[in-house]
């Protein structure tokens, strides 16, 4: 946060707009009832949210979203992979969203960057709070996440004013142009972002294992999330970046489906 958003104001007195009193337990308010006009109605039982229609219970999946944002289309296609391993496992949804462009569109077409994908819409700061779980993904600039996503997350002011994301489990996946270009600095940086939220930063460790520790070829991705190294731009995703990414996403699943259980 700029300017001392992250700073405990003076005197132990909350920030201005901000009540006294204890915040809510995370989730608490995520999983309230909502009733729907006609016959269709959600409750939430054990935070576990079913959806009723014409008598019949229907338990609603659980939602992670995949925000990126991707220049020219690395990180787009780990993300999509990434859904891939999401939607693998039972009872938990994989959402696609990328984070709005700041370049102008003149400067765009001087570095040439592609087109976007118009089937993957853009996230709004709202809709966060909708989510179980996220899975946050974005080329780094010198050891750092790219600035359109650092736009983003400094965009969710109100959201850290009332800790409304606070104790969601996230995760990172990155890109980067070379080996020693922040593979593991870009996700290690980035945790600053999760931490003020309040938000539960999910690595993958060790997890995928004999493929953590192969030496035979060029794999980007580390203990902090799944990476794919770009090089000039036209060096396309290795198989084993692919499936480090569709790993992760099938962990986070996991995570968040055994968090939601326990909550």
């Amino acid at each position: 946060m700029g300017k001392g958003g992250g700073c405990v104001p003076s005197k132990q007195r909350a920030p201005k707009g901000v009540s006294d009193k204890d915040p809510p337990t995370p989730n608490q308010e995520r999983n309230s009832t909502v009733i729907i006009s006609g016959q269709s109605q959600t409750q939430s039982i054990n935070t576990t949210t079913t959806q009723v229609q014409d008598g019949l219970q229907f338990p609603k999946k659980l939602k992670i979203f995949i925000v990126f944002y991707s220049t020219y289309g690395h990180v787009e296609i780990l993300a999509k992979r990434m859904k891939k391993g999401v939607d693998s496992i039972e009872g938990v949804e994989g959402v696609l969203y990328r984070v709005p462009e700041t370049l102008a569109p003149d400067i765009l077409e001087q570095m040439r960057v592609p087109p976007k994908d118009n089937e993957v819409p853009l996230i709004s700061v709202e809709e966060l709070v909708e989510a179980d779980g996220f899975l946050f993904g974005f080329p780094t600039r010198y050891g750092c996440m790219a600035a359109q996503m650092k736009a983003f997350f400094d965009s969710t002011g109100r959201l850290w004013e009332q800790q409304k994301l606070a104790g969601v489990p996230a995760g990172f996946f990155v890109s980067t142009g070379t080996q020693g270009g922040g593979q593991e600095t870009t996700a290690w940086t980035a945790i600053t972002q999760l931490a003020h939220h309040g938000m539960l930063y999910v690595p993958i460790g060790y997890t995928f294992g004999a493929g953590m520790f192969k030496m035979d070829s060029i794999r980007g991705g580390s203990p902090y999330g799944a990476g794919v190294f770009s090089g000039d731009g036209t060096r396309e995703p290795s198989d084993t970046e692919l499936a480090l990414a569709e790993h992760q996403g099938k962990y986070m699943a996991g995570i968040v489906k055994r968090f939601a259980k326990a909550s």
